[in-house]
């Protein structure tokens, strides 16, 4: 599972949801779908420029989890 920890970041930064949408240039509605591990993708330029806005590396934002076996 690949969850996206994008609010840990943000928080880290003191930087709001409104903030980084100006930065990045997506919508607040795109980057809460993001932030709430609701997004199906993500493009890289997008991803890109995330890292450039919060001053982190990729794996800083997104992480991979095994799933359990039942």
């Amino acid at each position: 599972m690949i969850i996206i920890n994008l609010d840990v970041m943000m928080a880290k930064r003191k930087m709001s949801l409104g903030e980084l949408s100006e930065r990045v240039g997506i919508t607040l509605a795109n980057l809460s779908i993001l932030k709430n591990n609701k997004a199906k993708a993500i493009r890289f330029s997008t991803l890109d420029a995330i890292c450039r806005a919060l001053d982190c590396k990729v794996e800083d934002i997104i992480e991979f989890v095994p799933d359990k076996k039942d």
